[in-house]
């Protein structure tokens, strides 16, 4: 008897090698056979992007992506860029990484991860991208690692709930889309979401950026290292920059809550000029 026999024949079997694929991120079924999307993108059909009219009345069109030429030669980077620059709005810039189809991360996502929070808040946290909660609910930072997250900035006054700016807490993530198995998003995936959290910044406007690991550290800095970075006031994008262990690593090294606290301290201070 093989693996195939034993899921047919065993209930529980089944069940052990179902929950395994949804841990490994294949959780949603598609079709019965493959689907090659790179045909599919070459035969849809090519429009130029939509300019804004007089008065500065968005033209943005429901999925953004559509009205670009995509091809095999096209460059994820240039389109994304090009995408993020439509953008006047957080609403927009939703639509515009959710009609975003040159990840393949997007591919085995269930929901588009966007932000979560206070829009108009001093401090936006930048994580590093959905886990299978976030992934299922649509909204960053829920799982375990988030209500660790809740439970550390409200230690120092600050929470997502608040609708009081001052005390309000934006949060969003490099990528948005949950790579398999939890994985750490590559460079270029890195590179092709960059333009999204640079507008993402722009049209938030935070006084304060965290960083929460490397992946949003690489994305902000272009460098790795979070254990040597965190703690250390820097600057990006023209605002002051935090880097901080991510929750998950606390939840795994809890002798590192120690730094994070002092991380946290650090600022409160800022925020308290």
């Amino acid at each position: 008897m093989g693996i195939a026999a034993n899921i047919t024949d065993d209930w529980h079997a089944s069940l052990a090698a179902l929950a395994w694929q949804v841990e490994a991120g294949a959780d949603e079924a598609c079709g019965d056979a493959p689907v090659n999307r790179y045909d599919l993108a070459a035969e849809a059909p090519r429009a130029a992007v939509p300019a804004r009219v007089a008065g500065g009345q968005s033209t943005l069109p429901a999925n953004p992506a559509a009205a670009l030429a995509i091809g095999p030669a096209t460059d994820p980077v240039a389109v994304a860029r090009s995408l993020a620059a439509t953008a006047q709005t957080l609403v927009e810039l939703h639509k515009a990484v959710a009609g975003f189809d040159l990840c393949e991360l997007k591919r085995g996502a269930r929901n588009t991860v966007f932000s979560d929070g206070n829009p108009a808040a001093r401090v936006l946290v930048l994580g590093e991208a959905p886990g299978r909660e976030e992934d299922l609910e649509g909204r960053p930072f829920v799982g375990q690692a988030g209500q660790l997250l809740d439970r550390m900035f409200a230690a120092i006054g600050l929470s997502r709930t608040s609708a009081d700016p001052a005390t309000g807490l934006y949060i969003t993530n490099v990528m948005p889309w949950r790579p398999p198995a939890n994985r750490d998003p590559d460079a270029s995936e890195i590179a092709m979401m960059r333009p999204f959290v640079e507008r993402h910044i722009a049209l938030a406007d935070p006084e304060v950026i965290v960083v929460m690991g490397n992946t949003p550290l690489e994305a902000m800095t272009g460098s790795r290292g979070i254990l040597r970075a965190r703690g250390n006031w820097s600057q990006a994008l023209g605002k002051p920059l935090l880097p901080m262990t991510h929750p998950a690593y606390l939840l795994r090294n809890p002798a590192a809550k120690r730094e994070a606290w002092a991380d946290l301290l650090a600022l409160q201070a800022r925020l308290r000029g």
